[in-house]
């Protein structure tokens, strides 16, 4: 029951990847649109203050906010498409009729009962417009629970063929004939259970927003320590697209969540100081301070004669986390064969939210410094109190460099250079603690940076073994019939993985940034491009 759980809750973070990962693009294209349009800027640069400019920024960011009042439709087509098990556009399709069909469902059966609100606002009624179509206000749970709802369906039918006259029908066809009356019968229901379900969810957020500052400090611990299971996806996500994250009117519009409530703000030059949501998005001073701090630490504390070896794993590692706040090839250098570091990092993350929701910043930086920058500088000191995002930042850099040299002195941790005599400097993974053994990091492949594919697949046991392919930021993410037949040496030492994962079915190789170069390698060997195309 735990692995079915587990399997369970790892294709469901792994389908979330397909709608989030959009989002943050979306955010820093509205940032862009800023910049042209930021009256600062304007005043120290007057050239770009003319109407070809501004009026590129305004249509950049006010066009792209679209996304964010959308979000229920985005969700149930992007979840679809994750969740289903081939023939994914067809999948998404089939998830954006069924969206339409639902919304029209609802909204007529709402108008039979009576209890369409004839108010013009429909803030506080607990309803709302979609594409035009008032219904209950579901948010972005809609597409959730449409999206499952599409891909169960479609994995289940997408094979089903008729004979005859009827051969039509079969296929993705028969899906959609069987979503119909689904869709029916589930807004039909949900105009009855969902009422009921929001005061649920409403209740929760109450609860975290009463909670203050011990909430924000479960969520940051939390969002890290289940980077293992690679669930922490489920964590962040709701506070940042649903209504658990905070809930803003602006310019007419209801956005729910913390990053959608930022994206909008930052998009609505008349927004003079940005709100507080209940949880913010404040991970980047773990990314961009914190792990630095800890990656000085270990350097400082290795062997002296490992000390050049350290450097080589360590700097990529950390100018990584700092610039694109990729931060699992730094964690997985400590967090298993010294775990009293990890859950010490996992704490001060969350301690990092804390200080910054005391001090009232606004600014966020979930992706390094570089997103750090788009999204704050332009937006100016008044409205995001950017300035003290970095000294807290900087404050952090210190406080993990302390924590952690302490630690690794005082209990004499075997942290990278600090080995044994009989052992190697070497970067670990959860499968060499389990194994009470590490591996080296492995460098990029050698010759001329082709991807090895073929070497890929043939690790994990071949394309036999091999039942479905996605990736997030960092991980190549598979399922496999048989896990035990994977090869982790010849994933790091000959393809340049960083750490194998292994949890059930489930197989991460971590990558890191270019591990979207490397899903798409795989997928071209694997045979997947064209199988979608049929």
């Amino acid at each position: 029951m735990k692995e079915k759980v587990m399997d369970t809750l790892q294709r469901f973070s792994k389908a979330m990847f397909v709608p989030v990962l959009i989002l943050p693009i979306a955010g820093i294209l509205i940032a862009v649109g800023n910049i042209f349009t930021n009256q600062k800027l304007l005043e120290v640069a007057p050239f770009m203050n003319n109407p070809v400019t501004t009026g590129f920024g305004a249509i950049l960011s006010g066009s792209l906010v679209a996304i964010l009042s959308n979000l229920g439709v985005i969700f149930c087509v992007g979840l679809a498409v994750g969740l289903a098990d081939k023939k994914k556009a067809e999948a998404g399709f089939t998830a954006l009729l069924s969206f339409l069909v639902f919304i029209n469902a609802m909204n007529k059966f709402m108008t039979l009962r009576g209890i369409l609100s004839t108010a013009k606002d429909l803030s506080g009624t607990g309803q709302a417009s979609v594409l035009g179509i008032q219904i209950l206000d579901m948010g972005v749970f809609l597409g959730i629970i449409l999206g499952i709802t599409v891909g169960l369906v479609h994995n289940r039918f997408i094979d089903t063929e008729f004979k005859s006259a009827f051969q039509i029908y079969g296929g993705s066809r028969f899906v959609f004939i069987v979503m119909i009356p689904v869709t029916v019968l589930l807004a039909i229901g949900l105009t009855y259970v969902w009422p009921f379900i929001q005061a649920g969810i409403s209740s929760l957020g109450t609860f975290i927003n009463h909670s203050g500052n011990f909430g924000i400090f479960l969520y940051g611990a939390l969002e890290r320590l289940l980077i293992p299971t690679g669930l922490h996806h489920l964590v962040y996500t709701p506070f940042l697209y649903t209504s658990l994250g905070g809930v803003e009117t602006i310019g007419g519009h209801v956005y729910e969540g913390a990053r959608n409530i930022y994206y909008a703000e930052m998009a609505d030059p008349s927004i003079k100081l940005l709100s507080r949501s209940v949880i913010w998005d404040a991970r980047g001073i773990s990314k961009m301070f914190g792990l630095i701090g800890a990656c000085l630490a270990m350097y400082h504390t290795a062997k002296p004669e490992n000390k050049q070896k350290v450097k080589a794993i360590l700097i990529p590692a950390a100018v990584t986390s700092f610039i694109a706040g990729v931060t699992e090839p730094i964690e997985f250098s400590f967090m298993f064969l010294a775990p009293i570091l990890f859950v010490l990092h996992a704490a001060l993350s969350g301690l990092s939210m804390v200080v910054l929701n005391i001090l009232n910043v606004r600014a966020i930086g979930p992706n390094g410094f570089l997103d750090f920058l788009l999204y704050n500088v332009p937006l100016g000191v008044a409205k995001t109190h950017w300035p003290m995002y970095i000294l807290v930042g900087i404050a952090f850099f210190f406080i993990y460099y302390g924590l952690f040299r302490f630690l690794i002195t005082r209990f004499n941790l075997k942290t990278v250079g600090r080995e044994d005599a009989d052992q190697e400097t070497r970067l670990y993974s959860k499968k060499d603690y389990q194994a009470k053994a590490g591996t080296e990091s492995a460098p990029a492949p050698a010759g001329n940076g082709a991807i090895p594919a073929a070497m890929i697949v043939e690790a994990l046991g071949g394309a036999e073994n091999i039942q479905s392919v996605t990736n997030c930021y960092t991980r190549l993410r598979t399922v496999l019939k048989d896990p035990s037949v994977v090869d982790e040496g010849t994933l790091k030492e000959q393809t340049g993985a960083n750490a194998v994962i292994i949890k059930g079915n489930n197989v991460h190789v971590v990558y890191g940034l270019k591990v979207t170069a490397v899903r798409n390698a795989v997928d071209e060997e694997l045979g997947l491009s064209a199988a979608e195309l049929e």
